[in-house]
């Protein structure tokens, strides 16, 4: 819900409790440092089965159709093009730069507290070992069980 005549990016007071917002009560009862939630993300992944990577660079390397990166899944475009990969399963928290594109929101920076030049992505990433029912599966496990969001605050779509 928004509030009539403010920002469209600021959610109305009544809305669901922020991930991030003033409302962070409603995870686990307590604020958690990004560093925190980031390393609990890896560590969920990781005990899946998944291979913790490294962020790749800002700038793509051998790909001339991409300036800077500006999505997780940057680094991992050639094995979804095709080739083989090292792993079947990975997990990042990569680097990325909003740079306008599909999904430009660009004119957004600096006057939201949600839109920045520079952020990080958290991923994780299947080369055919598992689908979307599985990440779907995982992506509630983990924002459920791990991060103690209850499960009535949440809105599947």
């Amino acid at each position: 819900r928004l509030q009539m005549g403010h920002n469209i990016f600021q959610p109305a007071r009544s809305s669901l409790p922020l991930f991030f917002g003033r409302n962070a009560h409603s995870i686990a009862s307590k604020r958690r440092k990004s560093s925190d939630i980031r390393e609990n993300f890896l560590s969920f992944f990781e005990k899946r089965g998944h291979k913790r990577l490294p962020s790749a660079s800002l700038v793509p390397e051998n790909d001339p159709s991409l300036l800077f990166t500006n999505a997780g899944m940057v680094p991992f475009k050639p094995f979804f093009l095709g080739e083989k990969s090292d792993f079947e399963q990975v997990c990042t928290a990569q680097r990325c730069i909003r740079a306008g594109g599909k999904h430009n929101d660009l004119e957004n920076v600096g006057f939201t507290p949600r839109h920045h030049t520079l952020f990080e992505m958290l991923g994780n990433f299947s080369f055919g070992a598992y689908f979307k029912e599985e990440a779907i599966v995982y992506a509630w496990e983990f924002v459920s069980n791990e991060l103690g969001i209850p499960k009535d605050k949440l809105r599947v779509t």
